[in-house]
């Protein structure tokens, strides 16, 4: 442990910045890490954080004990302390409060000879992922990882209240899921395995036992993408339920996204403002949600070429890349699904349309404002024979793939699921540029430290 060098005593309670307003006019104590300080003339201005949020501090000279004074005006960025105040409520201050400083006790401080490198100036986004571990301190970041936070727990929260069951599927798998070319192999003692791309043929097996469960956690994709839309390792929610068709799906995926920015809206309101995204977007995002077949969006885009507002011509029978998705989701206030997709394009585990068996019973959910998919998922096939012509057609291992035709065999039934990617969600929640930012320490094409 590094040396407290103490500089006053107090007996004033621990509290947190996101508390302080439960102490106007108390002295309190804070445990956090100096932001920022300016002075002016006898005036010091410490900025603190604590991980909950920032405050300003105001130390006079003639108001403290010189060596408290002293220590504030040594201090330098990112330096830790333990600081006492009393709480005072200024509108015009951050947050509406701000620390009259009484003591100071210094942790740890950042020498000069080796300062905190990054500063307040502008810095490169290499410059910045390179140091990605202490880039999460700042305002800005830390309020995306909380907004994240929150996102995580309104998930869970939506299906742990509508009688799911959280089931967790491996990470570990022998065979793929969405397709070969995307996997991360991995030697399983001298036999090939792979990191799932999803959990989602493990859950069809749960669903069948328990009804309506969800899966949560991290999933891998090899796919060679630089676009702002990728990263190799992410997270996934994915719900599954027996006995549901592509309509209850439909229904179930726009409840469960406006109930996850609803409560985003209702617990991260400040952190939404630290980022600068303007929540009457946001509060338009309200079940139902606006839906088209994979037909109307394709004359969409090609009247859109028509129209100068794309570049080229969508060709039919194809599956939507980033413009068209781009296009499509920034004509809607709200997220819009698009379903029944040409079955050659899509899964192999995907219902045929009863009434038109080329189209597969699936949707993409893309977000508004031009974010894309978020969300994608389908009916499943129920039937045993449909199945392994499909899996064969594809030129999967049928060997592998044994225990998930079982699932046909034994008491098969009509089923549905969809998967949301967290961070492209809180991408579009929080209106960034680059999935980047929405994971502590995104995994890219280029990018494995730190």
């Amino acid at each position: 442990m590094p040396e407290i060098t103490a500089t006053g005593t107090t007996t004033a309670p621990l509290t947190t910045i996101a508390n302080i307003g439960q102490h106007v006019g108390q002295s309190v104590k804070l445990q956090g890490w100096l932001y920022n300080s300016r002075e002016s003339g006898k005036l010091l201005f410490p900025i603190f954080r604590d991980g909950t949020g920032t405050i300003q501090g105001v130390a006079h000279k003639a108001g403290v004990p010189a060596e408290v004074f002293d220590a504030l005006k040594g201090l330098t960025q990112e330096s830790s302390v333990i600081v006492t105040g009393k709480v005072r409520e200024d509108k015009r201050a951050h947050g509406g409060y701000e620390l009259d400083v009484e003591t100071v006790e210094v942790v740890q401080r950042v020498p000069e000879a080796d300062p905190y490198p990054i500063t307040l100036k502008e810095h490169g986004t290499d410059f910045l992922m390179e140091r990605r571990h202490l880039w999460v301190r700042s305002p800005r970041q830390s309020a995306i990882l909380r907004i994240r936070a929150e996102i995580m727990r309104a998930a869970a929260e939506y299906f742990d209240s509508n009688g799911f069951i959280r089931t967790d599927p491996p990470i570990l798998t022998p065979a793929a899921c969405e397709g070969t070319s995307t996997l991360f192999p991995v030697d399983y003692f001298g036999d090939e395995a792979f990191l799932t791309q999803s959990g989602q043929l493990y859950i069809e097996s749960t669903a069948l036992a328990l009804g309506k469960v969800y899966s949560f956690g991290p999933t891998f994709r090899a796919e060679k993408s630089k676009t702002r839309r990728h990263l190799t390792e992410f997270w996934m929610i994915e719900p599954e339920v027996a006995f549901m068709d592509l309509d209850g799906l439909l229904e179930l995926a726009e409840n469960f996204l406006s109930h996850i920015v609803q409560s985003v809206l209702k617990n991260r309101l400040p952190e939404l403002g630290v980022i600068g995204r303007d929540i009457e977007k946001l509060k338009a995002i309200n079940a139902p949600f606006p839906r088209l077949r994979y037909d109307e969006a394709c004359e969409m885009l090609n009247q859109a070429h028509k129209d100068g507002h794309l570049e080229a011509p969508f060709e039919y029978g194809n599956d939507f890349g980033s413009p068209d998705e781009t296009w499509l989701s920034s004509q809607f206030d709200r997220p819009v699904m698009v379903h029944r997709y040409p079955a050659d394009v899509k899964a192999f585990y995907m219902e045929p349309d009863p009434q038109d068996p080329k189209f597969a019973m699936c949707v993409d959910v893309l977000a508004p404002e031009g974010y894309g998919e978020i969300i994608g998922g389908s009916q499943r096939v129920s039937s045993y024979e449909l199945l392994k012509s499909r899996i064969e057609h594809h030129g999967l291992p049928i060997d592998a793939f044994q225990w998930y035709l079982d699932l046909r065999r034994y008491g098969s039934v009509p089923h549905s699921g969809f998967g949301m990617g967290i961070e492209r969600a809180v991408a579009w929640i929080c209106g960034l540029e680059h999935v980047r930012e929405t994971i502590p320490f995104a995994r890219t094409l280029n990018r494995i430290y730190p």
